[in-house]
């Protein structure tokens, strides 16, 4: 099913990202945690892959499973990353023919050891090139990407709003958020969006802080603003992982509750492959 027909029954929609295990031990948690989440009823599920277009076999096969096996509605994440136009038509073209509907087409992180990204020979330098060519050549139901906070290449919001909405108009069905953790800095983003023509659902993206060191990284790598009152709070348990892990997850649960109650469309739950956390939101959420 085309993640479109789902939003138009359901007012909003809470959905799960994961990636595919890197090794037998990981597959048994993996495991493990896509039981746990099952019994959420997910309205879909997201399968990302590696940097540089690593794990991408083992993407499709997970989508394939979770989809034809288990049943979930699946979107698999395709990146511009070493994709030729001809091998991005061979792999939507396998993708197709295994029944997935849906894709999240991203321009995708630069390979390992490059600094920026390079467009590959014949291939495409944006997400929006690549929406293009994959709306002219086949019917799937097309996700991108935003940045609340602002995507780290764009020199001002405006700028990157503009930039938005030319992927978005090259064939995004709707949007979903990198990480934030200011919901003002969404609704003010929204409201941005729909300034400048882009009507499309825009899902927030979620993800559980459950340990201190997280903080540090979610900044560096979406250059997402932290609350300052979060900030010392966790700085203040950062020696104890129990305080951390419960700290983290009411500042989750009231985000999210906010951000249902002021009439975001949804949620999406960047889950690190990691249960616990995205499980007891939804369930304190929905209780």
């Amino acid at each position: 099913m085309k993640i479109t027909q789902i939003f138009k029954t359901h007012r909003q929609t809470f959905s799960f990202e994961f990636f595919p295990p890197k090794d037998e031990i990981s597959a048994v948690d993996f495991g493990i945690n896509v039981g746990q989440l099952m019994k959420l009823n997910p309205s879909f599920v997201t399968v990302t892959y590696g940097a540089g277009g690593s794990t991408q076999e083992r993407t499709f096969a997970l989508v394939d499973y979770l989809q034809n096996k288990i049943g979930l509605t699946c979107m698999a994440h395709y990146t511009c990353v070493n994709a030729t136009m001809e091998r991005v038509a061979q792999d939507l073209k396998y993708l197709e023919d295994k029944g997935i509907k849906n894709l999240m087409l991203l321009r995708g992180d630069p390979p390992k050891g490059q600094k920026s990204f390079v467009a590959p020979k014949n291939g495409f330098q944006y997400a929006g090139e690549l929406m293009r060519f994959a709306r002219k050549s086949f019917n799937f139901c097309q996700a991108g990407a935003c940045y609340v906070d602002k995507h780290p290449e764009a020199p001002s919001i405006e700028d990157d709003i503009r930039h938005l909405k030319e992927k978005v108009d090259a064939g995004a069905d709707f949007l979903i958020t990198q990480l934030f953790f200011e919901n003002k800095n969404y609704f003010r983003f929204v409201e941005l969006a729909r300034k400048a023509g882009i009507n499309c659902r825009i899902i927030p993206g979620i993800i559980p802080i459950t340990a201190y060191k997280q903080i540090e990284r979610f900044t560096q790598m979406s250059g997402a603003e932290i609350p300052r009152a979060l900030k010392e709070k966790l700085e203040k348990y950062k020696d104890d992982p129990d305080a951390t892990y419960k700290a983290g997850i009411e500042f989750s649960i009231g985000q999210c509750r906010e951000l249902l109650d002021s009439g975001a469309p949804g949620l999406h739950f960047y889950t690190l492959n990691k249960s616990r956390a995205a499980v007891e939101i939804y369930e304190r959420l929905t209780s």
